[in-house]
């Protein structure tokens, strides 16, 4: 029986409706930017396993002091406890992070990582002796499966169902050229009608929203507003963090920094899950009291794993080489040549690029799970590349170690694309 066929036995994949689509490829290796499936087909990882394995499956240098590490300390429970690998991780993170962060705390994801922003801001307030009760965010902004992440996500294909039990969210628009003011009007009115705790963002790009793009300054003038009114700011990083823009950080592109940042993703190097979020002194101390209620009561059993811990502080030493900051802009650059080469192609109705993110639009009309996009998805698969469209529109987002060759294979792939639709 082959890997594919036990699969279907036991299984339930995420994002999947197996009634139409029962089948899921066996991966059996990874190295680089390849994938190899148990057919022994190679694939080039155009996305780097959702934004994680940024600095390549199965790095050397990361394995080395995973092994170094599971020798050392294994698990350990964070509360009342410490280790050197989460003190070192936390030292080294702070020197990266925008100047106003000062402290981080653990979690598993990129959910629960929005999860603990959101709870922090919201006890910030109580801490206070003030009922803060709502959030903003924009309207297809996308920030994780648990409820609180969940209910300031603004794409219904996720939260449907679930819509009917969320805390309470008012959506904005994300701001342009032409709708700024509009956006600003909609944000004061929000922020004057309701006791409004927070307000959480994607800097500059939105994931699963297509990698919507939008400017910094404008970005920049909601947040000005929003310190002004002591709203919590959240960024949420957990995909545009580690370098993926250009900079470290999205935020850093942003005058006015956040209150609070959520990482995950390329945090642990596609590795094992982790997740973090930083917050300002201010809000750290909100929840410094005699009493234990004003405590953040908020905990996960692997929080601050040695291991993973070990890997962050491995990917964010390779991050800051010379090596890895030359791999970066030769995929810029690459990506800015593909562009000159489609930009005008009458299949594409649109592109844009921010750091090593690069997304097209295709010039016409479907689902963004439909039976379309499944085709696209299949061509991309029989050619030897990964990519995930999200409905018409086709991004790359590689790992930093691919090679000029196999980035350029991906790029002829996408215009063999544009030809056949």
């Amino acid at each position: 029986m082959t890997l594919q066929e036990r699969d279907k036995k036991h299984l339930w994949h995420p994002l999947t409706q197996h009634k139409i689509h029962p089948d899921a490829l066996p991966i059996v290796k990874a190295k680089g930017a390849l994938l190899y499936d148990e057919y022994d087909k190679t694939y080039i990882d155009g996305i780097a396993s959702w934004y994680t394995a940024m600095y390549g499956h199965c790095n050397d240098y990361i394995l080395e002091k995973v092994q170094e590490q599971m020798q050392q300390l294994d698990q350990i429970v964070f509360a009342g406890f410490t280790h050197q690998p989460a003190i070192k991780l936390s030292e080294e993170l702070i020197k990266i992070l925008p100047a106003n962060q000062e402290k981080i705390f653990f979690s598993d994801n990129g959910s629960t990582a929005n999860e603990v922003g959101i709870k922090m801001a919201l006890q910030y307030h109580f801490n206070k002796g003030e009922k803060r009760n709502t959030i903003i965010a924009f309207k297809d902004g996308f920030h994780g499966d648990t409820f609180g992440a969940m209910s300031a996500s603004g794409l219904s294909v996720y939260n449907g169902p679930f819509e009917d039990f969320f805390i309470n969210v008012k959506r904005i628009s994300t701001p342009n050229f032409e709708n700024i003011d509009s956006v600003i009007k909609q944000l004061q009115t929000y922020i004057e009608t309701n006791e409004v705790a927070a307000f959480i963002y994607e800097p500059l790009v939105q994931g699963a929203n297509a990698m919507h793009m939008y400017e910094a300054r404008y970005l920049n003038q909601i947040l000005s507003i929003c310190k002004e009114n002591n709203v919590i700011t959240i960024a949420d990083e957990v995909m545009t963090g580690f370098g993926k823009t250009g900079k470290v950080f999205a935020s850093d592109f942003v005058e006015t920094k956040p209150d609070i940042i959520s990482m995950s993703k390329a945090l642990t190097a596609g590795f094992v899950p982790m997740a973090i979020t930083s917050c300002t002194q201010e809000i750290y101390n909100a929840f410094l009291d005699d009493s234990i209620g004003k405590a953040f009561f908020h905990a996960h059993t692997y929080s601050a794993n040695p291991i993973a811990c070990s890997v962050a502080l491995a990917a964010i030493e390779l991050l800051q080489t010379e090596e890895f900051q030359n791999h970066i802009s030769r995929i810029i650059r690459a990506h800015e040549n593909f562009d000159e080469q489609i930009k005008n192609h009458p299949k594409v109705r649109a592109t844009r690029q921010k750091g090593v993110i690069y997304a097209l639009e295709l010039n016409i009309e479907m689902d963004r799970y439909g039976k379309k996009r499944y085709e696209i998805f299949d061509h991309f698969m029989q050619n030897g590349v990964c990519l995930r469209p999200l409905g018409n529109t086709v991004y790359v987002l590689p790992p930093y170690v691919i090679t000029n060759e196999q980035l350029n294979y991906i790029h002829d792939v996408i215009l063999t694309l544009l030809d056949k639709i």
